[in-house]
């Protein structure tokens, strides 16, 4: 049963307080916390954004993911006793010892967060989060906050391709945390998997903590444990409706006599130990019986064993379930499988067999999911596991933090890469949408300026177009950013699992095809207005003076 939502948010705080304290960062975030306290300019307000430079996997698109996360570590930022005795170890000895005092005083009590909502369809360029606050502070969180959001929005994004090339109606069952990196890279991955478009997990602590359904069914160790029909225990078995007990086992092996003679197999050829388990196992579950049926061979043995044992199941007034393909051609074997069950069905009058599902299993990857749409396939959920949560294509995002004011005036990143100059001030953020409701123009304005109006034209300046002028006239106007944390308090109810993944659904929906071709998709289009335009050039100018004047 999935948990409440008040016990997921304190089971999440408490997972967050105990992985992510303010110490988990780099150390230059120390030193130049203390640079700033020696020179007197902690307490300057400024303001840092976090965003990526390119959309991952060669996308057209990101999902934004992480911020459930982010919120609590910053609700529960101080530091320990034990943290500051540790800084004392690794700053230079002649650190002034009343900054540690300063450090035990420090809180995001004075911090403030505008965020684009969890599972938000997101852009390069656009900034995700900004962080205001006290300079030293606000500094002190950079490290942590890439942290949570990188891995979240990238597996997030990740699953968002797999749902796509998938299509609607494939389930998805997420099968990646014996591959994930380490347990926290797991459960990550189940949670935003989820919210990125997958239906399930075989993660019970995903089911715990977020209310992620769980699901499961057996390895190939259940099978190769048995040996011989004298392993069954209980041998009898009491139907659905009650009445006198049955030897299940007598009746299991003259199904599968009439299975083999149905679909032609030698019996000699069954395997008893894969009889003898699935046995077993429905046994257990007769009502969750989906066994894995290629141990050995899937049409001489798996499959002629599983119909023996889900024909003494339904004979007993039960439902099997169906069952899983872990290896060969899996659309192949599924339409193979599904011919049997309706052979089964017929022949033999059971109608239980029509609602029997197959599952596929098996390095599952983003083409080949792909793949499976063009093939003939009678499959109906498949299992992904190691190319989703290890994001095989991109190991990472990317996001960066960087600073673009100080108490009150704009700051800038000013490199030879033009890629890597970042846009002074602080700003909103607008989503301009056509006259259908498609985005097309995320445009980046000052925090002062008025926002634009749907249905007026307006002119702004690409990114990465100098100073070429764009015209534009939305047909509806979103700010794409809310004020989620102030003084210390969250200002928004945070979002569950499940609210996170019906928003992404709902923004991929919203995105026009274009975007979402999952090979050479569109660039989406980012502007700046003409003010933040013109702020960007003065800007620069003044740092080239700077610059010049130094050379003097």
């Amino acid at each position: 049963m999935a948990a409440s939502t008040d016990q997921a948010y304190l089971a999440m705080e408490h997972s967050v307080r105990s992985r992510v304290p303010p110490i988990l960062t780099d150390l230059y975030q120390f030193t130049m916390a203390y640079a700033y306290w020696r020179a007197g300019r902690h307490n300057e307000h400024a303001v840092f954004e976090l965003f990526f430079r390119e959309n991952p996997f060669d996308g057209g698109f990101s999902l934004f993911a992480g911020l459930t996360d982010c919120l609590l570590f910053l609700r529960n930022f101080h530091f320990s006793e034990e943290d500051i005795k540790y800084l004392q170890t690794v700053l230079p000895p002649d650190t002034d010892p009343t900054f540690f005092s300063f450090l035990t005083t420090l809180d995001c009590s004075a911090v403030s967060i505008s965020s684009v909502p969890e599972g938000s369809t997101v852009f390069a360029r656009v900034p995700l989060l900004e962080v205001s606050g006290p300079l030293a502070v606000v500094q002190l969180l950079e490290t942590s906050l890439l942290c949570l959001v990188n891995y979240a929005s990238l597996v997030c994004s990740n699953a968002a391709r797999f749902r796509l090339a998938a299509g609607p109606k494939l389930k998805l069952i997420e099968l990646g945390l014996r591959r994930a990196q380490g347990p926290d890279g797991g459960l990550s991955a189940s949670r935003y998997s989820h919210i990125g478009g997958f239906d399930m997990t075989s993660n019970v602590m995903a089911g715990l903590l977020f209310g992620v359904p769980v699901s499961g069914t057996m390895a190939h160790s259940y099978v190769t444990s048995f040996s011989s029909l004298e392993e069954v225990w209980p041998r009898v078995m009491i139907p659905s409706d009650g009445g006198e007990r049955v030897d299940v086992v007598t009746l299991t092996i003259g199904w599968l006599k009439r299975i083999c003679q149905l679909l032609g197999v030698k019996s000699e050829h069954v395997h008893e130990g894969e009889l003898t388990a699935f046995l077993s196992f429905g046994i257990a579950y007769p009502q969750n019986f989906l066994p894995v049926i290629d141990t050995y061979s899937v049409k001489s043995s798996g499959l002629p064993c599983f119909c023996a044992v889900a024909l003494t199941l339904c004979e007993l007034g039960y439902q099997p379930v169906g069952v899983r393909l872990d290896s060969g051609d899996l659309c192949k074997l599924s339409v193979e499988v599904r011919s049997v069950f309706l052979q089964c069905c017929n022949h033999f009058e059971v109608k239980q067999f029509l609602s029997l599902i197959i599952i596929g299993s098996n390095g599952v990857s983003e083409q080949s999911l792909g793949d499976l749409k063009k093939k003939k396939s009678e499959i109906d959920m498949m299992g992904v596991g190691t190319h989703l949560v290890t994001c095989t294509h991109q190991p990472s995002l990317g996001c960066v933090y960087k600073l673009v004011e100080v108490s009150g005036q704009p700051k800038i990143k000013f490199t030879e890469d033009p890629e890597k100059t970042t846009l002074p001030g602080s700003k909103n953020v607008y989503r301009l949408l056509d006259t259908e409701g498609h985005p097309f123009l995320d445009l980046l304005c000052l925090s002062e300026e008025p926002p634009p109006v749907a249905g007026v034209s307006m002119q702004c300046h690409l990114l990465g177009h100098g100073n070429t002028l764009y015209c534009v006239t939305p047909g509806q106007v979103i700010k794409l950013r809310q004020n989620v944390f102030s003084k210390g308090q969250l200002t928004l109810p945070l979002s569950s699992v499940a609210e996170s993944k019906a928003r992404a659904q709902i923004c991929i929906h919203s995105l026009h095809p274009r975007y979402k071709c999952l090979q050479q998709p569109d660039t989406y289009t980012v502007a700046m207005s003409e003010k933040l335009y013109l702020l960007l050039c003065d800007v620069k100018a003044k740092n080239t003076s700077a610059n010049n004047f130094l050379l003097q």
